[in-house]
């Protein structure tokens, strides 16, 4: 563990976040917005869709946030002959003692990096689903829990389609954010290449909390309040998708939970001990956006699910 860390007595939840944000930082540079968002999902229990161009750091920014944090940490290269039980794990016949063991796959880890997610079959994404909703997996009859806390971080091309296979809507779904990292400046992609003369950063990168402290700080989140009117208005800004021009499918109340409870850490982040409107209003586009399937009129049109969030956002009144 490297001497930066703290005892967890010691530490506020801000704190703790400041810490991994700074070591995120030392790999990634100019991309504190999207560590922000990252680490307010982690944080809550949600899971994270990166979908962004080639060489913009999704797959780093993955591996930036295992190797800071004290806890297991597996990553799952999706391709098209990629089978659930590469993922789930498999019972295998001992013959010493002529029964079946279950030997774990990557998914039984604290932090998973499903690289390239749109790349395998929807047989082998459809074997996500069931351990991102309910953090449990069910093989040859048995129910087995997953680590605590867990956390899925995928990853996708947004422009290549060959060899690829869309999401499904309930995948979708399940991802409590989906946002994209951007190119950085020319003044950060200068040092970045400073970095890397001589070695990747993040070979050197060091644990700066643990598991205890990654408990106290989801503990931490739950006690940031939030009112009853703008639990209101959240819900609102969520219905409104359901009934909104070009919108073929809205967001369902899954949107309205990872709403508030991102909300509830970015509060916390910024010292808060209550959510404020614009929490809700920096996250709302990152949170429902990739939930909305719009109608091919709608798209052929130019219409966009970002535009219709934005377009909600402007329209309501926001609680005072």
């Amino acid at each position: 563990m490297d001497n930066v860390n703290l005892s967890i007595n010691r530490l506020s939840g801000q704190e703790i976040y400041q810490i991994i944000s700074n070591n995120i930082q030392k790999v990634m540079k100019g991309q504190s917005i999207a560590i922000r968002k990252l680490l307010s999902a982690f944080a809550s229990g949600g899971h994270v869709l990166l979908e962004d161009y080639p060489g913009t750091g999704k797959t780093t920014l993955a591996k930036a946030l295992a190797f800071s944090i004290d806890v297991s940490f597996k990553r799952i290269q999706f391709t098209p002959d990629l089978l659930p039980s590469d993922i789930l794990g498999i019972s295998i016949l001992e013959p010493s003692d002529r029964t079946f063991h279950f030997h774990e796959g990557p998914i039984f880890a604290h932090i998973v990096l499903a690289d390239e997610i749109n790349r395998a079959s929807p047989r082998t994404q459809s074997a996500l689903l069931e351990a991102m909703a309910e953090f449990q997996v069910s093989i040859d009859g048995n129910v087995r829990k997953l680590k605590e806390p867990f956390f899925v971080i995928a990853t996708q091309n947004p422009v290549e389609s060959r060899g690829t296979y869309p999401l499904p809507e309930a995948q979708m779904d399940r991802f409590a954010l989906q946002f994209s990292l951007g190119y950085i400046s020319p003044e950060d992609e200068v040092n970045l290449l400073s970095d890397q003369i001589q070695q990747h950063p993040i070979d050197t990168l060091q644990p700066c909390v643990d598991l205890q402290d990654l408990i106290s700080l989801k503990q931490q989140i739950k006690q940031v309040r939030i009112s009853e009117e703008l639990k209101r208005y959240l819900v609102d800004i969520v219905n409104a998708t359901r009934s909104a021009e070009g919108v073929q499918l809205g967001a369902s109340p899954r949107a309205s939970l990872a709403l508030m409870k991102i909300a509830q850490a970015l509060a916390l982040f910024d010292g808060y001990e209550f959510v404020t409107p614009e929490h809700i209003q920096e996250l709302a586009v990152a949170v429902i956006a990739h939930r909305l399937v719009m109608e091919p009129q709608a798209r052929f049109s130019g219409r966009t699910a970002t535009g219709v969030v934005e377009e909600i956002l402007k329209s309501l009144p926001v609680p005072t």
